[in-house]
């Protein structure tokens, strides 16, 4: 089998809800670039990347050039086995790891296809049938924030994903966690996310506001050594995102002690081939997985959910419907969520036909 040609196709994802986050991030429309790699034999491979330049050092117009840089090393290559052919891209092309994750995902859906198997069979699954759900609530006033706590709750969830930041107070950020915990009650895991946006010492005062309730604190600071620091002024347990983006990261956030949970997202690491080493050393480490990406439609959410089906259960946090969030979606036949929970499908590789009404023109052809 050989890669014959890739098309790339810009789609403008809308989040049903405007999320504002700390330091005046904010998520509505952000553009996602999906991909198709063709072969001889006519499998074809979807790939997805949806870059939030203020999250990560990635923006969706860097995506295309990207891929046309390493088209000469894809043409005419053998796409099976994904982890041979991304090195020899990342020989081509230091970094770009964002967009190469659309790439590497493309690939193992094609070699999970022509395996005639669903992905997770060839990621080490199944571990899990049912994969548990969080809900990531937007930072707003703390009643409302509560109330869509309590909706959540009802359709099943329990775990609570609660923005931090967006207004600059620490007091009301104690408050929006202390509502929230209220609202769903003894038991479901409820956790406060600064995004990187907070200083140490708002995210200390926070801390210690709520230290005496079952809270857990996600990436309150820019750097590793600043979450440490707030960790070790309040004991709460601690989740690292945006600083988790390679095993050396991982390591030092171990040896710091902060990271009692860890967000492995696609985009990050540069894609499957990546993110399934960084699984097996948390497994190792101990350490309690959310298995997603930055943001994205069915491709993302699929793919990522198939390394969680992978995954075994005692080390899997929770992961994200991120098609549940946006419009429109790729493939209305896509996973949902159900009591809480999101399952992946049985079909050949990760199960995604994305619409091509939805997909429209591609901006990009490359034979």
């Amino acid at each position: 089998m050989k890669i014959t040609g890739i098309q790339c196709w810009r789609v403008p994802l809308t989040s049903h809800t405007t999320y504002y986050m700390a330091d005046g991030k904010t998520c509505d429309t952000v553009d996602s670039i999906v991909i198709r790699i063709n072969t001889d034999n006519g499998i074809t491979g979807w790939g997805e990347v949806c870059p939030i330049p203020h999250y990560l050092p990635a923006y969706s117009n860097g995506v295309v050039p990207a891929i046309e840089e390493i088209t000469p090393v894809l043409i005419g290559a053998d796409p099976i086995g994904p982890e041979a052919l991304m090195h020899q891209l990342s020989r081509h092309l230091k970094g770009h790891d964002y967009a190469k994750s659309a790439i590497d995902t493309a690939l193992w859906d094609l070699t999970a296809k022509s395996a005639n198997k669903p992905l997770y069979r060839l990621l080490g699954g199944p571990y899990l049938s049912k994969l548990p759900l969080y809900h990531s609530i937007t930072c707003i006033n703390a009643s409302d924030m509560a109330a869509i706590a309590k909706d959540a709750y009802k359709t099943g969830i329990r775990q609570f994903q609660v923005k931090l930041g967006a207004d600059d107070d620490w007091q009301h950020d104690a408050e929006r966690l202390i509502k929230v915990r209220e609202a769903v009650g003894a038991g479901p895991l409820v956790y406060g996310d600064w995004n990187c946006g907070a200083q140490p010492l708002d995210a200390i005062r926070v801390a210690r506001a709520v230290m005496h309730l079952d809270i857990m604190l996600e990436q309150p600071c820019q750097t590793l050594e600043n979450c440490a620091s707030v960790k070790q002024s309040c004991q709460l347990p601690m989740k690292i995102d945006e600083s988790a983006h390679d095993i050396g990261s991982l390591l030092q956030a171990n040896k710091l002690g902060c990271m009692d949970a860890v967000a492995l997202k696609l985009s990050k690491f540069g894609g499957l081939s990546n993110m399934r080493r960084a699984r097996d050393l948390c497994v190792h480490l101990g350490t309690r997985m959310c298995i997603e990406d930055t943001w994205g439609s069915d491709i993302n959410t699929a793919t990522a959910m198939h390394l969680a089906t992978a995954t075994p259960a005692a080390s899997v946090l929770n992961v994200c419907d991120l098609s549940g969030y946006v419009y429109p979606r790729l493939d209305e036949h896509g996973p949902t969520r159900e009591n809480g929970f999101i399952s992946v499908s049985e079909e050949p590789g990760h199960g995604i036909n994305p619409d091509p009404t939805v997909l429209g023109e591609p901006c990009a052809v490359f034979t």
